[in-house]
């Protein structure tokens, strides 16, 4: 991706890759139909000389220095600055679920690195700083459904499916035992119930995940309202 998108940045220095590129660029996680793999996304900056080259989506807004980050060599808007810009194309739970890619604590074992891509405060200041923005209600809607601790884009589409069921908001990766092959019998013990959840669950907005935490919930005792 960085050697094709190279060169239409390359003919302007105040260039940066953004949207669908700069989203797949950073690893961000993305459910949106894939489009055409040789068309290029790039914000030139107001006041820019005009841009007009083939396979490029050219994105004229108003870009802070700030908002620029360099990624495999080449600029690309920083990871807060690429959630905004997909609001304009993703859903409300897509553009949560990249929220919590941007916010969540790295394993650096695996990823070489310890810090998150950014804070929620970060996007936060980014729909302060561009108000009007186009899907800027979408971010203002997703951002209080941001949080730290999710690993994965079918882990935040069950929270909210969760949630939106009623059902108490759950904790995010809480450390359990679980190295060794007795490890229900000892969740069991510590008063844990287990729930399987299967690709097949995550079907029609995760509706049947929900149900499934819902019966583990009411055999547990739990009532709505407690």
């Amino acid at each position: 991706m960085s050697l094709k998108v190279r060169p239409f940045i390359e003919v302007n220095e105040r260039c940066a890759a953004s949207h669908l590129t700069a989203a797949e660029l950073l690893s961000l996680p993305l459910r949106l139909r894939k489009e055409n793999p040789d068309m290029h996304h790039i914000i030139r900056p107001e006041g820019e000389a005009h841009l007009d080259r083939p396979h490029v989506i050219v994105h004229r807004m108003k870009l802070y220095e700030d908002e620029v980050t360099v990624h495999q060599g080449i600029p690309v808007t920083t990871p807060e600055r690429t959630w905004l810009d997909m609001a304009e194309l993703l859903s409300v739970d897509e553009i949560v679920a990249m929220g919590d890619a941007c916010v969540r604590v790295p394993r650096p074992e695996f990823e070489g690195r310890d810090l998150p891509l950014c804070s929620i405060a970060d996007l936060q200041r980014m729909i302060d700083r561009h108000k009007g923005k186009r899907g800027i209600r979408k971010a203002k809607e997703a951002i209080q459904l941001v949080r730290v601790g999710s690993d994965s884009p079918q882990e935040t589409l069950l929270r909210l499916a969760i949630v939106r069921a009623g059902l108490p908001e759950p904790e995010l990766n809480v450390p359990i035992i679980a190295k060794d092959i007795t490890r229900s019998e000892r969740h069991a013990a510590l008063g844990w119930t287990e729930v399987r959840i299967s690709k097949r669950h995550m079907l029609n907005d995760a509706k049947p995940a929900a149900a499934k935490v819902l019966v583990a919930l009411a055999q547990a005792g739990w009532r709505p309202g407690t």
